[in-house]
């Protein structure tokens, strides 16, 4: 549902992020006299922070730990066999 209507709304088209092909972000009424330069600056800062989506992230630190836990249990079995050769 749509509260107001006399909103300033800066709209970023070119984000630079690969998961994101617009921005819309709504002004707070009190700085809607700033410069427009400065206002998209900070946008821009705001547009830079974000992530990628969390289902993405989720794939990454999933594969993430599954390549470490992996890599600690061949380590690991290495030890055991090179113990067993030697008692």
């Amino acid at each position: 549902m749509i509260k107001g209507i006399n909103r300033q709304i800066i709209e970023i088209t070119d984000t630079g992020n690969l998961y994101y092909e617009r921005a819309l972000l709504v002004l707070r009424p009190e700085y809607s006299g700033a410069q427009r330069a400065l206002l998209e600056r900070e946008a821009r800062k705001v547009l830079n922070k974000m992530n990628a989506p969390s289902t993405i992230k989720k794939k990454h630190v999933f594969f993430y730990w599954a390549l470490r836990l992996g890599s600690a249990a061949a380590i690991g079995a290495f030890a055991a066999l090179l113990l067993c050769n030697i008692f």
